[in-house]
């Protein structure tokens, strides 16, 4: 009688443990389903936007240049997701790409659109708030909160191989090495103290810059806003702000830049 007890016994735990286990596997798969339809609205979204607009000056011939980069990066990161945080990752690529969207509608003179949700890192690392040209190795860098002939390279703000980059427009990619490479050079941090020394919407300096830090009272209001309005999906609390999503972070095979040309047409009605 005793046996026929322990018997019974460990099959109902047998039996617990294994619903147990069926309930959390069941549960992952529908965050993950839900993180990669949430990603997948952010991709269509750029994708139709990619697909109609052509731009009409340097300015908005780069932004868009750079939106279909982000578009091709993101639809590669959501075919390979497995998880919610990569799913949230495509997502964020996705965003990221809208506000090259947005940057190439302003260059163009027309209305930018409805308002992209922040991407990591974003409100941390400011903004280019003045006009300001400085020399650098021998040549003219500029920074501008607004397109020109001189500053056709935009940047939305974010996170670029652990280190913020501002907002705004720029005469040359000068974050783009350390995207691809995945580390800064030795002259970042000079770089970035002369071009940003003193300017109001960019709150830290340059060795905050150079340890990887924005502004800390805002970093935290960051990632919090970010993840809130994500839904929670991502609960490691990865990092995959700006440029890291490129760079570094979870491996994607494909998921990289490799085809930044881009074919439109026609007008926008509103996205």
């Amino acid at each position: 009688m005793e046996l026929l007890l322990i018997v019974v016994i460990i099959a109902a735990v047998v039996y617990l443990v294994m619903r147990s286990q069926k309930r959390s596997a069941g549960h992952a798969a529908n965050q993950l389903e839900d993180a990669k339809a949430d990603a997948r609205q952010a991709i269509e979204r750029l994708a139709g936007q990619v697909y109609i607009l052509t731009g009409t000056d340097t300015a908005s011939k780069q932004a868009l240049a750079d939106a279909s980069e982000r578009n091709i990066a993101a639809g590669s990161q959501i075919d390979q997701a497995t998880t919610p945080a990569q799913a949230r990752l495509a997502k964020q690529t996705a965003l990221e790409g809208l506000y090259y969207i947005r940057a190439a509608r302003t260059a163009m003179g027309m209305d930018p659109g409805p308002e992209v949700p922040s991407i990591d890192g974003q409100r941390a690392a400011g903004q280019v708030t003045e006009d300001r040209e400085v020399d650098f190795e021998g040549r003219q860098v500029a920074a501008s909160p607004n397109p020109s002939q001189r500053t056709p390279n935009y940047y939305p703000g974010g996170r670029v191989a652990g280190r913020p980059v501002p907002a705004g427009w720029y005469s040359e990619p000068w974050w783009k090495p350390a995207l691809v490479a995945g580390a800064w050079g030795v002259g970042s941090m000079l770089l970035f103290s002369t071009m940003f020394s003193g300017m109001a919407g960019v709150p830290y300096d340059a060795q905050h810059f150079e340890d990887g830090q924005g502004d800390g009272s805002d970093a935290g209001a960051d990632g919090g806003a970010d993840g809130g309005a994500d839904g929670g999906t991502d609960g490691g609390g990865e990092d995959f702000g700006g440029g890291d999503n490129y760079a570094g972070g979870e491996d994607f095979g494909g998921g990289g830049f490799d085809g930044g040309g881009f074919d439109g047409g026609g007008d926008f009605g509103g996205f």
